[in-house]
C-alpha cells in the first residue's frame, strides 16, 4: 500500500488490502473526584486486547496549590496495572513496602498475583504549588498459571524503555517486542504496549499482533483510510498490514498481544475464576489483606 498526502495535509490511499479498523470506542468523560478520565476498556462490545483488559486516559487535570490525587488503599487480584505518565507525578504506595514517584516516561508495573494493595498520592512538595497530572493507566491480565504468584512491584525509569526513530517517527516501546528492540519490561505472556509520536503527513507500519489496538492520546490519524479522532480508542484487524498516517500532530498508544480468554472483573479485581472474585470481596470486607506501609488508616470501603 503506498499512502500520499494532499496539500492540506489528508492521508490518501491508492491501495487498501483491508479495512484496518475493525471497532472504534469513543469513551466518556468520568468523572473520579476532580478530574476526568476515559474509559476505553472494558466496554460492552470490547471486553479486552490481547491480554489488556482495563484503559484509561486520565487528565489532563490542573490543580491549584494545595489539592490534587488522594486515591486511598484498595486491592488489586490476579493481574498487572501499569501507570505512564505524560505529566505530573503519583506517589505509589504498596503492601510489599514499596515508595515511588512515577514521573513522566516511567513504566510502574504492580503485579497483584494473589493480592496487593496500594495507595496513589502525592508527595507534599508536589502538592504545596499548583502542578498538573496526565497520563494513562491499563490494567493486563495474567495467564491463569500466573493469577497466584507471590505480588511483586517492578519500576522502570524513562532512560529504561527503548527509544528508537522508524523513519521519522519517534517510537517507545514500553512492553514487548517491535521494530527490533525488546522492552526490559516484566511480561507473562505476548505482551506489546508501544507509544509513537507523528507529524501531520507522518506514517508508520504498525507491528503485528494477535490482537491490537491504538488510541489517540492526542491528534487524529488514519488507518488504511478510516480516521481515527482523538481519545478513540480504534481495535484493528490482525491479519493484514495496517499503517497509520497523522493528519495532525499526534501521539498514540499500542497495545496488543496474546488474548487470554474470558476474564470476570468486580471493582479492582480480575480473574477467569468466578469464585476468586467472591473470595476477594470477603477478604477485603473483612479486612484480610495487607496493609500499605505508611499508608494505614485509610482505605476504600468494598462499593455495594
Amino acid at each position: 500500500m503506498t499512502n500520499l498526502m494532499k496539500a492540506d495535509g489528508e492521508c490518501l490511499d491508492q491501495q487498501k488490502p483491508c479495512a484496518g479498523v475493525d471497532m472504534i470506542v469513543t469513551p466518556k468523560d468520568k468523572d473520579i473526584g476532580g478530574f476526568f478520565v476515559r474509559r476505553c476498556l472494558p466496554v460492552a462490545k470490547l471486553r479486552s486486547v490481547g491480554p489488556w483488559i482495563f484503559f484509561d486516559h486520565m487528565g489532563p487535570a490542573q490543580f491549584a496549590a494545595g489539592q490534587g490525587i488522594d486515591v486511598r488503599p484498595h486491592p488489586h487480584i490476579n493481574l498487572a496495572t501499569v501507570t505512564y505518565l505524560f505529566e505530573g507525578e503519583i506517589l505509589h504506595r504498596d503492601s510489599l513496602g514499596s515508595l515511588q514517584a512515577i514521573k513522566p516516561g516511567d513504566i510502574n508495573l504492580m503485579v497483584a498475583g494473589s493480592g496487593i494493595v496500594h495507595s496513589e498520592r502525592e508527595r507534599p512538595e508536589v502538592r504545596e504549588t499548583a502542578h498538573s497530572l496526565h497520563g494513562l493507566q491499563l490494567w493486563h491480565a495474567l495467564p491463569a498459571q500466573y493469577e497466584e504468584i507471590p505480588p511483586a512491584f517492578y519500576h522502570y525509569g524513562v532512560d529504561d524503555i527503548p527509544s528508537l526513530k522508524i523513519g521519522d517517527v519517534s517510537v517507545r516501546v514500553m512492553m514487548g517486542r517491535a521494530y527490533g528492540v525488546v522492552s526490559p519490561v516484566k511480561t507473562f505472556c505476548d505482551t506489546l504496549y508501544l507509544e509513537a509520536f507523528l507529524q501531520p503527513g507522518q506514517r508508520l507500519e504498525l507491528p503485528q499482533a494477535q490482537e491490537r489496538a491504538i488510541y489517540i492520546a492526542s491528534g487524529e490519524v488514519e488507518v488504511n483510510g478510516n480516521k481515527v479522532a482523538q481519545h478513540n480508542l480504534a481495535s484493528l484487524s490482525a491479519d493484514c498490514k495496517i499503517d497509520v498516517c497523522a493528519t495532525a500532530v499526534t501521539r498514540l498508544a499500542m497495545i496488543g498481544g496474546e488474548p487470554l480468554g474470558e476474564r470476570f472483573m468486580y471493582w479492582n479485581f480480575a480473574s477467569s475464576r468466578k469464585e476468586r472474585i467472591q473470595l476477594a470481596m470477603q477478604d477485603w470486607q473483612e479486612q484480610r489483606f495487607a496493609k500499605v506501609l505508611g499508608d494505614e488508616q485509610e482505605f476504600i470501603p468494598l462499593p455495594e
